[in-house]
C-alpha cells in the first residue's frame, strides 16, 4: 500500500531476460534499510525487491505487467518516480494508491497556468467512468486530484514542485503513463456492474 507520494526520483539502471525481465534502479534511498521482498511503487507499479546493492535495487517483471502498464517501453536511463511502501504510522499524505495499474493513458495536451502546469490525459474508455472531477487519481505513482473529466479525458494541475522532484516534468504530448483510478471508485464500478 502506498500513497502517491513520491520520495525519489531513479532511473532504469539495466533490464535483462527474455519473456519476465529483471529491472535495476538506481536510486538515493538506503538501500541498507531496504529488506529483500519488499514492495516499492516504481512509478506506479508495485514491484518486489529481489536484489540490491549501493544506491540499486532490482525485480522481475512478468509478462502480465509488461504488456498493461508503461514498463514495456522503458529502457536504460528511463526517470521513475520512487515510493516506498507505507507503514503502520506513516503520514498519508496522498490518497490510498495499491500500485496495481488500471490503465496506460496518454498527454493530450499541455500547458501554463500562473505558475503550475495543466496536462490533460486520454483514458482507456473502461476507464474513464472511474474518474471524477476533484477526486483522486494516480498518475505513474504521483497522487493527484482530477480538475475536470471531459469523454475519455480528465485534466490535472502540478505544481513546480511536483514538476521537479517526479518524471512528470519530462512528459511531453503523446507520451504515455500508468494510472490507477481511486479505489473507492474501482469498486463501486464493480459492484454498479454486477449481474
Amino acid at each position: 500500500m502506498f500513497t502517491g507520494i513520491i520520495t525519489d526520483l531513479g532511473s532504469v539502471r539495466a533490464i535483462s531476460g527474455s519473456g519476465d525481465k529483471r529491472f535495476e534502479f538506481s536510486t538515493a534511498y538506503d538501500t541498507s534499510t531496504v529488506d529483500m521482498g519488499a514492495s516499492i511503487a516504481c512509478s506506479g507499479v508495485c514491484l518486489t525487491v529481489i536484489d540490491k546493492g549501493p544506491n540499486w535495487f532490482a525485480a522481475m517483471v512478468s509478462n502480465e505487467t509488461l504488456s498493461c502498464t508503461t514498463l514495456r517501453t522503458w529502457q536504460e536511463g528511463t526517470p521513475v518516480n520512487l515510493e516506498r511502501a507505507l507503514k503502520v504510522g506513516d503520514e498519508l499524505g496522498g490518497h490510498i494508491v495499491s500500485g496495481h495499474v488500471d490503465g496506460v493513458g496518454e498527454v493530450t495536451s499541455l500547458s501554463t497556468d500562473a505558475d503550475s502546469h495543466r496536462f490533460s490525459f486520454s483514458v482507456p474508455t473502461d476507464l474513464s467512468r472511474q474518474i471524477a472531477a476533484k477526486g483522486s487519481i494516480t498518475i505513474d505513482g504521483i497522487s493527484l486530484t482530477v480538475n475536470e473529466v471531459g469523454e475519455n479525458t480528465f485534466g490535472v494541475n502540478i505544481i513546480p514542485h511536483t514538476m521537479a522532484v517526479t518524471s512528470i516534468g519530462k512528459k511531453q504530448i503523446g507520451d504515455a503513463v500508468n494510472l490507477e483510478v481511486d479505489m473507492l471508485a474501482r469498486y463501486v464500478a464493480r459492484l454498479l456492474n454486477k449481474d
